[in-house]
This record gives structure tokens, C-alpha cells and sequence, in this order.
């Protein structure tokens, strides 16, 4: 069985798959296409997964990042919805102990508020009892004097006190990738950088798709009893390809998110707090930065790269600014963002904040089965109510089983896999004189961490060898693609990045082989990356 996310064998991979006659061809990887891929490859059955950009570089990699179950869908009465993620949460972390944990995050409590102390607290345990959040992780009530003692930055007009409870914290990209890479463990095929460019019709039903190499031109004609359009933002446009009548679309809306320093934003917690238009936004710790997002706005512009926009940035430093008068933050302390595009349900009279997060599938008279709305949390059960339905007709491949499925970067269960693999790293430390770049490995490639150790000789060549393990079992294709969704580092280390950049770049062209027109080209692409994440008005 071959690796289809070695791109060395890329070619000789794609020419292998078009020999193919797979049950299933998956349209579109990102979490809900890699869930989907999982899924079937799990119960046996031939998959291909196609996405015509990186794997992730849609929705699955500009959101909050955080596995959470939803308070703010207990506000909507929504409380099936929130049942189910808090459950999906929990599934979650025992299968990816290594990219899944727990987050604490402190609720200020305000007279403006839509709830007071009381029914805040009364909130937190509903949302707590419907979610089966464990013992050691429920909330911690806090009177106003000790709210303003645990987090002195807070503006102290009208406050009452906080909440403190529990969501869980992930990469959105390493989990989309994770899947993915999980579901190629089990056989499927996948493939970055394909266009899908219309459909295969035999009889009046689906029977493939045409598709165009984005990387070197080549067209290939792939079969499949069925296909599925996981596209996410795109679900409409592959429908409109379909020739299908759109009685349901959707409806984008924009997600922004802010970068900065931890030590021009040093809050204590991550936090959850009200804005005054009505919404509620989060600031997420994450090692030497914190995160601010999101916006919720309807979107109509170019879907492959939304952008953050001067209004969306006053908006989220004015929340900020607000809320802690003492911060004044500027866009001048902003040191990456990035903006992302919801796949919504469209609900005439609602406002984007107000639309449902639920998902819905769709089947065209062809077969052609898309699905779209959802949320990260729940992209397992989504990926199930999929391969359900293609079970049905066949009635064969068996049941759901990827709430028992580790994914590849653990081999255990649960909190004691990780607690495992931290002992582990330990032998490391000495070696490498970082244990917080260490732990930062753990957390993105989980097992595979410790190959890659063992083969560098230091930090510099830790790094080579990151870049080693992704371009033979991650399918990277572009250094770009490194630096924005298999390391985050262009969010979240971006000086330590460009420091080391040139040197990166050298590596990295002669791993590949590269001509000096492809070494300008992956020059370009990252210094459009950079002109992207950096906020350039």
C-alpha cells in the first residue's frame, strides 16, 4: 500500500489513482472532507479525497481553534447542538490527547450583560451537565473582588464577578491534517492542489469526476460509485457545476482573528467576554501571544483569500480596548491575523450571528451528495450522517466506528497517553536546551515527534527535519504551506521565522530539487504569505 501523501511520489501516486474505481471520491479537504475520508476508509472502503488548494487552507484553518461546546448556543435554546459537541469534545481528547487540551477560560460578568451573576452560573452548569464535562473541569464561581484580583487589567465599571470553566484548545490545521493523514493510514488516497472541473455522468447518475493537476497541468478522469462535495465556502459553486437547482444556498460570513505579543496583551486567562453590540468574543493564550477574534459579518467578496479589513480591526481593538482600559492596544501591536469564511445555512431575516451552526446534506437527482454548515467540534458526526447515507443504499461496510479511532499521532487514549509521551520527551531536553520547543512539537505531530528528534542534531536542523517528515507523509508542496498550516509558525512565531528564513529556504530547494525559477516562485508565495497574515492596508 502506498503513501499518497508523499509528495516525492506525487506523479507516479496520481497516475496509480486513476486506476482506481473507488467507492467514494471526496470533494475538498478540509475537516469535514478528512472526517468523511476517515470515516469510509475505516469501515473499508476505497476512498480518494481531492482538494484543490493545501489540504486545510479554507475554513479549517482560520478559526478560533478551539474545541468548544458552544455556550453561546445555549443562549439560542440550541441545546441539542450543545449536547452534541460537548460530547464530540470529549471523544476528541481521548483520541488526540497530543493536539486536544484543556483550556481554562475566565467570564467576566457585567450589570450590561445579557445574564447577571446568578443566571450565569445557572448557565455554566446546564451547559456543564449537558456537555459531561468531568469533576476536576467544572466552573469556579468568583465574586466580583476576586474576579478583579485574578484579572486586574479588567475594567472594574459594573462588574459583578466571572465565571471560570473549561473548553478545550487544538490547531484546527494539524487536526484537518491529522485526520486526513489518519484516513491514509487506513487506505484512502489524498491529493492537494487537484481541481475538480465537472462531474462523470453513467445513466444519468454520478460516476466520477474530471479534475486538472494545479501544479503541473495534467487532467485525470477518476471513478467512484459515489461523490461527496465537502467544499465548505465552495459547496454552492461545485453545485451550480452539477447543474443543481439551489433551493437551500448558503450564507458567508467573515471571521477575524488579531495576533499579539503576550506582553502587549497580558491577561492571565484566556477570556470570553461580551461586546457591546450584543456578540462575545474570546482572547486565547497560546505560548508567547494571545489570539482576539472573532467578527461575524456577511461576506460576498473572492473566497480563497478573505482578508482582515480596517473595520474589522477597530472592531475587535475597540472590544479590547474596552474591556481593559488600561491595555490601549493599536494595530501598530497587531503581529499577524487571519480571516475566515463560515458556510452557513442561509435563513432569510436572520443576521450572521443569529444563523444556525447546524449542517444539512443535499442530494442532486445525479447522486451527488453535498454537505455544508457545521461546526469543527462536530465534523465526526457530520462525516458519519455522510457515510450513513451512502451505507444505506449499499448496505455494506458496517457501522460507525471513529469514536474509537486514534488518530496516528497517539497510541493510547486520553490523558495518559500525553502525560506518557511529555515523560518522553524529557530524554530530549538536554539535547535540544528548549523544552518549550519541545513540547510545542509534541502538540503538533504528536508521535511523529520523536523520529524527527532523533534524526536533528540541533534546533536549526529540527527544523529540517519537520520539513523532511511533512514532505514525505504530509503531502507538502509549497514551503508556504509549512510555515502557514503544518507549523503555524507565520502566525505565531513569525520573528524566530524570518530570522531563519533564507537559511530555510536553501534546505528546503535542494530537498525538492527545485530549478531557480521554482526557488523565486516559493519565494513569491511566501512573501505573499507574509503580505497577507501581516495586516498591509
Amino acid at each position: 500500500m502506498y503513501n499518497s501523501l508523499n509528495s516525492t511520489n506525487r506523479i507516479q501516486n496520481l497516475e496509480n489513482a486513476f486506476e482506481v474505481n473507488y467507492d467514494i471520491i471526496v470533494v475538498g479537504g478540509g475537516i469535514t472532507g478528512s472526517g468523511i475520508a476517515l470515516d469510509a476508509a475505516s469501515r473499508g472502503m476505497k476512498v480518494l479525497l481531492l482538494e484543490k488548494q493545501d489540504f486545510a487552507a479554507g475554513t479549517s484553518s482560520r478559526s478560533t481553534k478551539l474545541i468548544h461546546g458552544g455556550l453561546r448556543y445555549l443562549k439560542q435554546f440550541n441545546f441539542s447542538l450543545v449536547r452534541q459537541v460537548g460530547q464530540e469534545r470529549s471523544i476528541l481528547y481521548q483520541n488526540a490527547p497530543y493536539l486536544v487540551y484543556p483550556e481554562k477560560l475566565f467570564l467576566p460578568i457585567y450589570k450590561t450583560g445579557k445574564l447577571g451573576y446568578s443566571l450565569t452560573s445557572f448557565a455554566l452548569w446546564f451547559y456543564e451537565f449537558l456537555s459531561g464535562v468531568l469533576k476536576n473541569e467544572r466552573r469556579k464561581m468568583l465574586s466580583m473582588e476576586e474576579a478583579a484580583k485574578e484579572e486586574p487589567m479588567l475594567t472594574k465599571e459594573g462588574l459583578l464577578g466571572a465565571g471560570v470553566y473549561y473548553e478545550y484548545r487544538t490547531d484546527d490545521a494539524r487536526l484537518t491534517i491529522e485526520v486526513l493523514k489518519t484516513a491514509v493510514n487506513y487506505g484512502a488516497h489524498a491529493f492537494n492542489y487537484i481541481e475538480v472541473n465537472n462531474f462523470i455522468e453513467s445513466n444519468g447518475e454520478i460516476a466520477g469526476v474530471k479534475a486538472t493537476d494545479l501544479i503541473n497541468g495534467t487532467s485525470y478522469s477518476f471513478r467512484a460509485n459515489y461523490v461527496v462535495n465537502a467544499t465548505g465556502p465552495w459547496v454552492d459553486q461545485l453545485r451550480k457545476k452539477n447543474a443543481e437547482k439551489l433551493d437551500k444556498h448558503l450564507c458567508l460570513t467573515k471571521g477575524v482573528h488579531l495576533v499579539f505579543p503576550h506582553k502587549k496583551f497580558p491577561i492571565k486567562h484566556s477570556m470570553y467576554f461580551d461586546v457591546s453590540d450584543g456578540r462575545m468574543i474570546f482572547a486565547v493564550k497560546r505560548d508567547d501571544i494571545v489570539y482576539l477574534g472573532t467578527t461575524d459579518t456577511e461576506y460576498h467578496d473572492r473566497l480563497e483569500e478573505p482578508i482582515c479589513t480596517q473595520e474589522d480591526v477597530q472592531y475587535l481593538l475597540k472590544a479590547a480596548n474596552n474591556m481593559f482600559p488600561t491595555l490601549h492596544l493599536s494595530s501598530a501591536d497587531i503581529c499577524s491575523s487571519w480571516a475566515g469564511l463560515r458556510p452557513l445555512i442561509y435563513e432569510k431575516g436572520k443576521s450572521p450571528s443569529e444563523i444556525s451552526r447546524k449542517d444539512e446534506i443535499f442530494v442532486a437527482k445525479n447522486g451527488l451528495i453535498s454537505i455544508a454548515g457545521g461546526k469543527l467540534t462536530a465534523y465526526r458526526k457530520m462525516a458519519q450522517k455522510v457515510v450513513d447515507q451512502i451505507v444505506r443504499k449499499e448496505k455494506r461496510f458496517g457501522k460507525c466506528k471513529t469514536d474509537a479511532v486514534l488518530l496516528c499521532g497517539t497510541q493510547e487514549k486520553g490523558a495518559a497517553a500525553y502525560e506518557s509521551m511529555r515523560i518522553r520527551l524529557k530524554k530530549y531536553e538536554s539535547k535540544f536546551n528548549s523544552e518549550k520547543q519541545l513540547i510545542k512539537l509534541l502538540h503538533t505531530y504528536g508521535e511523529a515527534c520523536f523520529n524527527m528528534l532523533e534524526k536533528a542534531d540541533d534546533i536549526s536542523s529540527l527544523t529540517y527535519a519537520e520539513i523532511d517528515y511533512c514532505i514525505e507523509n504530509e503531502g507538502l508542496e509549497y514551503l508556504s504551506d509549512y510555515y502557514i498550516r503544518r507549523s503555524a509558525k507565520a502566525h505565531f512565531s513569525i520573528d524566530d521565522t524570518k530570522q531563519t528564513l533564507q537559511q530555510v529556504i536553501q534546505y528546503y530547494a535542494s530537498k525538492k530539487n527545485l530549478l531557480e525559477h521554482q526557488i523565486q516562485f516559493e519565494k513569491e508565495r511566501i512573501d505573499h504569505l507574509f503580505r497577507t497574515t501581516l495586516i498591509k492596508f
